[in-house]
């Protein structure tokens, strides 16, 4: 049994991770609601006094990255950031800061998305930044000391989320939150390290 992190537990993406950690002692963290901990993952400092808080954990699960959407020609500086500062910066320093706390042998796992591979109108944002989070999870694999591997789950639209995102996904076909979770679970209980793991219909 590992000591995994959680952050976005109480979101569907959060959920589907959950149902792939049952073997393990789970630590939930997010914004609000009801959680272990809370953190914002755009603020160094509150990622920080987040590991320190939990002290000994074995892996990072994080399922969480605020988006913007609207079209390339509407799109403003500040929704960019926005976008960049929560799906690709708050991710990335979940490992540059993380990777100063976790266990030896420990693991990351991000979440990016389909999108940068299947676009769709209004979602230019979200998938340059899961474009960038599946290329720092590739290269940054070869550099983090002490065998700590990391990960990201590139999934499609959840099933329980459809009502949601449907109508913005024509074409899609929509998967089980326990598929995903599937994903999430070989990424922290499996060996592989600089991958994406694509879970798609």
């Amino acid at each position: 049994m590992q000591t995994v992190l959680l952050i976005g537990a109480l979101g569907r993406m959060g959920k589907a991770a959950m149902s792939g950690l049952s073997n393990h002692k789970v630590i939930t963290a997010g914004r609000s609601g009801d959680v272990d901990h809370k953190v914002d993952i755009t603020n160094e400092e509150s990622i920080r006094e987040l590991y320190k808080k939990i002290g000994h954990f074995n892996a990072v699960v994080n399922t969480v990255g605020f988006c913007e959407y609207a079209t390339f020609e509407e799109m403003t500086e500040e929704q960019w950031m926005t976008t960049v500062m929560s799906k690709m910066m708050g991710q990335i320093n979940l490992v540059r800061i993380g990777q100063e706390y976790i266990a030896d042998g420990g693991s990351f796992t991000l979440i990016s998305g389909i999108l940068n591979t299947k676009p769709i109108p209004y979602a230019i944002a979200d998938a340059t930044a899961s474009g960038a989070i599946d290329t720092f999870v590739k290269t940054v694999a070869f550099e983090l000391p002490r065998n700590i591997r990391i990960n990201v789950i590139n999934p499609t639209v959840l099933t329980e989320a459809w009502d949601v995102y449907g109508e913005m996904m024509s074409g899609f076909e929509p998967v089980p939150s326990t598929l995903v979770g599937k994903a999430f679970a070989r990424s922290v209980d499996g060996f592989i390290t600089g991958q994406v793991l694509f879970v798609d219909a």
